[in-house]
């Protein structure tokens, strides 16, 4: 882990207050005022929020300026960037110009093939895959010389994220793959969605054993169900998802009137259980395209006021 305070989202983790962090996905068009309506829905209930990079491999504003808007707003971001859209010149560039603006959290991230989004016949990159660009961003923060082993003249010192899925098989491959990331300099892990919480405790106990949760600040994810037919589409549809059936069936089991109430109810139970477990930093609360219960959540889950920082 970066021991050099670098964003408001490390100082907290640093204390050792457990981090809320939310997600904005930026619009599919140029106006800023929808990203400053979700910012307006998340301050003051997360300590950063993620800003996705053309998610689901569909065009929208850039992570970059989205992330600059939020800045704006007065939310810190953390930039997601995809490895699947830029080779490694423009990923360095994009690094660099982040950092001008102020953005201090990146998350390094394969990205969703595009064959599943809205420009199936547009050529992928994967110049370098997510774990070489947590390593380029590290040596650029520490060394302080880009991938060809120029000097820069000033260190874009990063946090350092990852995404981290313990539900994908083979499932004894997902602490080697841990430990891995940990290794190429990333500070921080974001969890797949945790709705099979008898893997991820299994997950997380795996992780200790190996010193791994000592080593990283792991944000275990959490998304509130709307309804059974949510619940079954990410389990049927969503790769690398885990809804147990017993899940989908407490869904069913609830009017549609009732059906968004149940669900929040159960996001409440998985964070409470969340709190409790050891090598557990934070959440990261994806409320996707319902970013209005966010506060409700965080305050229901007793996570309010979120803790301040100085300096």
């Amino acid at each position: 882990m970066s021991t050099e305070p670098i964003s408001n989202l490390q100082k907290i983790l640093a204390k050792g207050a457990f981090a809320v962090t939310a997600e904005c996905g930026p619009p599919r068009g140029a106006d800023p005022e929808v990203v400053r309506k979700k910012a307006a829905m998340l301050k003051g209930y997360a300590d950063a929020v993620n800003v996705t990079d053309n998610q689901t491999a569909i065009v929208r504003m850039s992570s970059i300026a989205a992330s600059a808007h939020l800045l704006h707003s007065g939310i810190e971001p953390v930039m997601q960037m995809v490895v699947r859209d830029r080779n490694r010149i423009a990923l360095q560039s994009d690094i660099l110009g982040a950092y001008s603006h102020g953005i201090r959290n990146i998350l390094c991230l394969s990205g969703d093939h595009q064959t599943f989004g809205s420009e199936p016949n547009s050529l992928n990159v994967f110049d370098i895959d997510s774990m070489n660009l947590a390593r380029t961003v590290f040596n650029m923060r520490e060394k302080g010389e880009d991938m060809s082993g120029f000097k820069l003249n000033t260190n874009p010192k990063m946090f350092i994220g990852a995404a981290a899925n313990p539900f994908a098989d083979p499932f004894e491959y997902r602490v080697i793959r841990l430990a891995k990331k940990i290794d190429a300099g990333v500070d921080f892990i974001q969890t797949q969605c945790i709705y099979n919480m008898d893997r991820f405790r299994e997950w997380i106990r795996l992780a200790g054993e190996e010193g791994l949760t000592e080593k990283v600040y792991i944000m275990a994810g959490v998304t509130p169900l709307k309804s059974a037919g949510m619940a079954r589409f990410m389990s049927n549809k969503v790769a690398g998802m885990d809804v147990p059936e017993s899940v989908i069936n407490r869904m069913a089991g609830i009017s549609k009137e009732n059906a968004a109430d149940e669900g929040i109810k159960m996001c409440l139970e998985t964070i409470a259980e969340l709190r409790e477990m050891k090598g557990v930093h934070g959440i990261h609360l994806m409320a996707i395209e319902w970013e209005e219960k966010v506060g409700e959540i965080v305050e229901a889950a007793g996570l309010l006021p979120r803790p301040l920082v100085s300096g």
